[in-house]
């Protein structure tokens, strides 16, 4: 019989486990926490020093009598859940339900599953740490006073099924916030010009106009530009200067949750719920065939950039003999971590460099693999030497102005052999000029203009977050910590309080609604600072350095007060500033059983109502009954289309309602497009089942398809076919409209699955004229403009789109 009892959280763990444990030692797994506060109610004697009431988690009983018979059994018994703020909690639980004051019990925490990491565990265990789980229970705590007490609030005054949290509702802000930046954003013209240039050697280049006259230069408009044009054409372009320096570009350090979160993101599509959950398999552990169940990382959940010395040794050895000593940089490179980081954590690695992505691919899923893949490589560059690159800038005269380009050349390529930062598409409009190769310029030295280039630029907007974004907003404002990151996120888009459109988050009417009414009820809960400072107390309580009964008092004694007003003051409506047609009095914006509307503010006496939009600045505008008849003809009866109002915003409705259902949406006018891409038209097809007419509907991802009028009776549905044929050879299929579980339009062959092409963008029926690719891309701009774009990667072929 086993002396020693192990219990972990995971079976996947215990299994990893097991395989370099002897048979003094039976493991078991708690599968997650085994007590938690109860779900019907507050459970928080608030009175009583906010003492917690745990019950044990449904569908845990049996599991946690199974595991008090075995420690009754053994001698001692060591806890090994995962070594951060959660894991000492389950710890916690399980040593009060085994009795832990009559029988030794130790803590053990595993950095890394691989028989080192076991054997040191299990070799030094430590006492549970109360600070530690108390930070646990007082975030806790704090998450259930607000998240309980504010959203039956919710329920009660604006409609049941919300929610708010306390790091939730003020992501969900920052959203909203930013939103409301992009309205009140103000474009600005202003020009650029670049001359093309040709010296005595090849290759040709490009200089921007840098300074006018000694100073620098803002061109503002189409007239001073041309004019300017015309002076500098004139001139003649010499180089008055060039200069070459030696660059270094240091490797990123290795990967920390926030910075895996990101970059997964961005290389990989993952969204953080994802990315964590792949991370914590690949940490637990997978079966690699003849080597059996392994860990392949190191704990997913840390904020530090420590790395042990065994791993730095094992990772400088692979580098020299992988690439050559010339990639070891002469000291082990190290990374300065952020303020308050877990130092005992080390930075999220493989377990072993040895396992590298070629070998275990056969053992791992697609997404697996890929992850994997990254945290291998970007822990291996961290301890790589730099890159280094020689910059040349070259300062060009033509009589007053100043142009200057700037190249450079790749000396020796350093980390980036190996692995190349992804770059963050921030959306912020004009791209920085690319550096290029330079011809052999020396001062003095006259060259030829071939054409000088002016082109017109707005500035743009502060770009809508996307999750890598988001989740670097949150982490700089001090705001959570990474392993909260993936639920905050998925909750606020669960909610419907955010719409992901071409991966960015947008609030919706109701994210607005529900901001505004928290915002004016509960200012400190949505202050981002002091969000932040109450992040800071929970990591004091962590340290040691404050009772966590203190933290919740100062945090209470406020939010009670304003709970109390909110629970008298809070009306669930937002005003405008529109004024009832029929009273005068203004409208305000409630909640519905078929969403928002607009309802005039002195109700019950006035009870007018109305549907609402805003435009492009974010202004409420009111559609009233009388404007709700558009131009728009219904194609099925020949009858005008209404602006109507439903759960997922306003649609097209045919006036002949009940006898004609025809509907669609807003943005399903036909978009201005070539003769090459033809649009399939409802009122040209009759159902393939009955013979009905077919009319376009949209389902709640947002999705276009047709779909018999006859529905009920009939239920047929065609995708919609864009009448370009699929470019693959031997294929005889035609592309048509289709979405991803996230709503994301695509366009794929109708063949499917004997054939696969996809694409993101709207196709056009025509070939590249550089490299005869088959149908191009049409890339549409906010401002309404659209151009010709090659699929071919490489292929820099663009030209406007003709939408007469």
């Amino acid at each position: 019989m086993a002396k020693n009892l192990l219990i972990v959280e995971s079976p996947t763990k215990a299994r990893t486990v097991k395989k370099y444990l002897g048979p003094d030692f039976e493991i078991m797994a708690s599968v997650g926490h085994v007590k938690d506060l109860p779900k019907t109610r507050l459970g928080v004697d608030i009175e009583n020093q906010f003492k917690p009431e745990y019950v044990t988690i449904k569908g845990k009983g049996k599991i946690l009598q199974q595991l008090k018979e075995a420690g009754k059994k053994a001698e001692t018994v060591y806890l090994g859940p995962d070594p951060d703020r959660e894991g000492e909690a389950i710890a916690w639980h399980i040593a009060e339900e085994l009795n832990g004051k009559d029988k030794k019990i130790y803590r053990v925490l595993f950095h890394e599953l691989t028989p080192k990491g076991i054997k040191e565990a299990m070799a030094s265990p430590q006492s549970l740490d109360r600070n530690r789980y108390e930070s646990q229970q007082a975030r806790r705590i704090l998450d259930r006073l607000v998240g309980y007490q504010i959203s039956p609030l919710l329920w009660s005054k604006v409609k049941r099924g919300l929610s708010a949290g306390r790091v939730q509702s003020v992501a969900l802000k920052m959203i909203c916030d930013r939103e409301r930046e992009i309205f009140a954003f103000e474009p600005k013209e202003y020009w650029s010009v670049t001359a093309h240039l040709k010296a005595e050697d090849p290759p040709p280049f490009k200089a921007r106009l840098w300074r006018y006259d000694g100073d620098k230069i803002e061109l503002k408009n189409q007239e001073q530009t041309e004019a300017l044009c015309r002076e500098v054409g004139g001139q003649v372009f010499r180089v008055a200067k060039v200069t070459k320096r030696k660059k270094r570009r240091n490797p990123p350090p290795p990967f920390i949750t926030s910075l895996l979160q990101q970059e997964a993101y961005r290389r990989l599509g993952f969204s953080a719920k994802r990315t964590m959950s792949i991370a914590q398999g690949l940490y637990e552990g997978v079966d690699l065939g003849p080597r059996g169940q392994v860990g392949l990382i190191t704990y997913m959940r840390t904020d530090s950039f420590r790395l042990s010395a065994d791993s730095v040794e094992e990772a400088r050895g692979f580098i020299a003999k992988r690439f050559g000593k010339e990639y070891v940089p002469e000291t082990p490179n190290r990374f300065k971590s952020p303020k308050g980081a877990q130092e005992a954590h080390e930075a999220i690695r493989p377990t072993s460099v040895e396992l590298t992505p070629e070998e275990v691919s056969p053992y791992l899923t697609k997404d697996q693999l890929a992850l994997y893949t990254l945290i291998w490589k970007r822990f291996l560059a961290s301890q790589m030497a730099p890159v280094i690159y020689e910059q040349t800038v070259a300062e060009i005269e033509a009589g007053k102005a100043l142009f200057r380009a700037s190249g450079s050349t790749i000396l020796f390529k350093g980390y980036s052999v190996l692995y190349e930062e992804a770059k963050a598409n921030n959306g912020s409009g004009d791209k920085k000029e690319e550096e290029a190769i330079l011809p052999p310029l020396k001062k003095g030295q006259v060259l030829t203009l071939e054409q000088l280039e002016p082109a017109q630029h707005f500035t743009q907007p502060p770009p809508r977050y996307t999750e890598a974004t988001l989740i670097k907003a949150l982490e700089e404002n001090g705001i959570g910590r990474p392993s909260t990151y993936a639920t905050i996120l998925s909750n606020i888009t669960e909610r419907d309080y955010v719409k992901v459109e071409k991966g960015r988050f947008r609030p919706t009417e109701l994210g607005f609604l529900v901001v505004d009414l928290l915002k004016k009820s509960f200012p400190e809960i949505m202050d981002v600072k002091f969000t932040a400072q109450m992040e800071s107390g929970l990591d004091k309580v962590e340290r040691g350095q404050v009772r966590w009964t203190k933290l919740l008092e100062k945090f209470y004694s406020s939010f009670q007060k304003a709970l109390e007003r909110a629970e008298k003051e809070m009306r669930a409506e937002v005003p405008t500033e529109i004024k009832c047609p029929r009273c005068g009095r203004h409208m305000v914006i409630k909640s519905g059983r078929n969403g928002l509307f607009l309802a005039c503010s002195g109700y019950p006496e006035c009870k007018h109502t109305a549907n609402f939009i805003r435009d492009e600045k974010g202004r409420v505008v009111m559609i009233e009954a009388s404007a709700q008849e558009t131009e728009e003809v219904c194609d099925i009866c020949g009858r005008k289309m209404l602006v109507r109002s439903g759960k997922f915003g306003p649609f097209l409705a045919c006036s002949g309602y009940p006898d004609c259902r025809n509907t669609r949406g807003m943005d399903e006018q036909e978009k201005g497009g070539a003769g090459n891409r033809p649009t399939t038209r409802a009122q040209d097809l009759v159902c393939k089942e009955c013979g009905g007419q077919m009319v376009v509907k949209r389902n709640k991802r947002g999705q276009q398809f047709l779909a018999c009028s006859n529905y009920p009776k009939c239920t047929h549905t065609e995708p919609i076919k864009t009448g370009v044929p699929c470019p693959e050879e031997r294929c005889e299929g035609v592309l048509v409209e289709r979405s991803s579980k996230k709503g994301r339009r695509f366009y794929a062959c109708d063949k499917y699955p004997q054939c696969r092409f996809i694409m993101w963008d709207e196709p056009y029926n025509d070939k590249c004229p550089v490299c005869g690719t088959k149908v191009l891309r049409i890339k549409r701009a906010a401002d309404g403009s659209a151009k010709l774009v090659c699929r071919k990667k490489g292929c820099d072929f663009t030209r406007p789109l003709d939408q007469d």
